[in-house]
């Protein structure tokens, strides 16, 4: 993977960040094999991020280690700090860039605090406990106190900078994580895996983790369960997935109502969906037709966005104009992808009349997406665009999400419904091995550059569309599949 070892017996501001994300996280950084860590494009978007922030902030390049500060540079990298902590450990960290501030400190009329950039739209306690050790183990070095840290965050829109205390309670705080981090790292086994495990796609052992909850039968296995139902299965004695599929459902509802009626309400559908994967069969749970519009409809749009979530930009509407033949099958072979690019110079608009040209050069096809987010993203944008109600009510019943239709008519053997899941499940194959919207954000970013005037390299341009396409493509894969089973219930009939 590239990582530097982390030394041993020392406690890094990565392992203090990796334990607050994850406890088995930072055990796993320590003790496990490298060779089986998987590579994940959020790392480099953060330090993407990061560099662009430290640009917008900084006059000019940064100063490098001990003769940057002496030298009282506006901004110092590459400054490894040390120091003891609470109960004797030995403490280590890198702030990715110190700053210059008013003060007095040994190298003279002036001082330094730490820095970090922030993704994501709030700051949160690994950014804030982050900033403290750096500020505890800076302080001595610089033979003056470090009362606040900066955290920023907004780089290529406008920069944002918000100022974090480090003293009083924070300060304690990190001697209570920092004892709690020395005691996971003295356990013989990783600790447990985590009750939700949404998050653990971003993380670079999820291969090992995923591994694990498969053949532990975790709960987080069983879709529709997150940490707070899976805790109140535990109360009950349900510890798996296997327990949870022998569960009696009547039984479980009565026993999970305790916990407020809503719970039990769920309780016939989790002991199903347990079934579902045990068994590894899938259930028909409506016999009307999954996908109705398709019945008449001349061709259909499918359609998915590519985004930026951090600057809330949808840099990419992709479309497949996918029709039909004169016999009435679909013409998948003569499917045409259309890409529409927003880019910042050409302004929102413009894309906007360039979808509305699409969409009504085929007025009476269906728009067909996976899941809400694209439906969102398009009526949000027509209503920026100054759309009226009719446009804009037209427009929302064209819409079909796919995602939606499949947990309305089926229950699947799969722990996520998302569609990457169901499509691999159906067989469908994506060109490019292992990329995810990540990895189509990183290419996005390193085409665009700064501007017209520096653009990256156009392959990565096209392997987004690409990328966008197969996702497209996708989600015709799983409506097939729902009017062939409609199909096969027709001729049952």
């Amino acid at each position: 993977m590239g990582a530097t070892p982390l030394a041993a017996n020392v406690l890094t501001d990565r392992l203090l960040r990796s334990w607050l994300r994850c406890r088995r996280r930072a055990w796993l950084d320590r003790y496990g094999d490298g060779e089986q860590r998987l590579w994940t494009a959020h790392r480099t978007l953060q330090l993407d991020d990061q560099q662009r922030n430290f640009v917008a902030l900084l006059p000019r390049k940064p100063c490098r280690g001990l003769d940057g500060c002496s030298q009282g540079c506006p901004g110092v990298v590459g400054l490894r700090l040390k120091g003891v902590g609470p109960a004797g450990q030995l403490l280590e960290a890198h702030p990715p860039l110190l700053q210059r501030v008013e003060g007095q400190s040994r190298w003279g009329a002036f001082a330094y605090r730490p820095v970090l950039a922030r993704q994501g739209r709030r700051l949160t306690r690994e950014h804030r406990l982050a900033l403290a050790l750096a500020g505890r183990l800076l302080a001595p070095l610089q033979s003056a106190p470090v009362p606040e840290g900066l955290a920023l965050a907004g780089a290529g829109r406008s920069l944002q900078m918000e100022r974090v205390s480090l003293l009083g309670g924070l300060q304690r705080q990190l001697d209570d994580v920092l004892v709690k981090l020395a005691a996971d790292l003295e356990l013989s086994e990783p600790p447990p895996l985590v009750a939700d495990r949404r998050k653990c796609k971003l993380c670079s052992w999820r291969g090992v983790c995923n591994a694990v909850a498969s053949a532990e039968g975790h709960l987080s296995e069983v879709s529709g369960i997150g940490t707070r139902r899976r805790q109140m299965l535990q109360e009950l004695g349900i510890l798996g997935l296997q327990d949870l599929a022998a569960a009696d459902p009547n039984e479980l509802g009565s026993r999970l109502q305790h916990f407020g009626e809503q719970h039990g309400e769920v309780a016939c559908e989790l002991v199903a969906q347990a079934r579902a994967q045990r068994d590894g069969r899938y259930e028909r749970l409506d016999s009307a037709s999954a996908l109705p519009e398709l019945a008449t409809a001349p061709g259909v749009l499918l359609y998915d966005i590519e985004s930026d979530p951090d600057a809330r930009d949808d840099f990419l509407h992709g479309f497949v104009r996918l029709g039909r033949r004169p016999d009435g099958s679909w013409d998948l072979e003569g499917a045409q992808y259309h890409p529409f690019l927003v880019l910042y110079e050409h302004g929102e608009a413009r894309c906007w009349q360039r979808l509305q040209r699409m969409l009504k050069s085929y007025p009476d096809w269906p728009v067909m997406h996976y899941g809400e987010t694209e439906s969102l993203a398009l009526r949000r944008m027509a209503k920026r665009q100054g759309v009226d109600a009719a446009e804009l009510s037209a427009l929302s019943k064209r819409m079909i999400d796919v995602h939606d239709r499949v947990r309305r008519s089926w229950r699947l053997p799969l722990n996520s419904y998302g569609l990457k899941c169901v499509a691999s499940w159906l067989g469908f194959c994506w060109r490019q091995v292992g990329v995810d919207g990540a990895r189509a954000l990183l290419w996005w970013r390193q085409w665009r550059g700064s501007g017209l005037q520096d653009r990256g390299s156009s392959y990565s341009l096209r392997w987004i569309f690409d990328y966008n396409h197969d996702d497209c493509l996708a989600t015709w894969a799983v409506a097939a599949w729902l009017l062939k089973q409609d199909e096969l219930l027709k001729q049952d009939e």
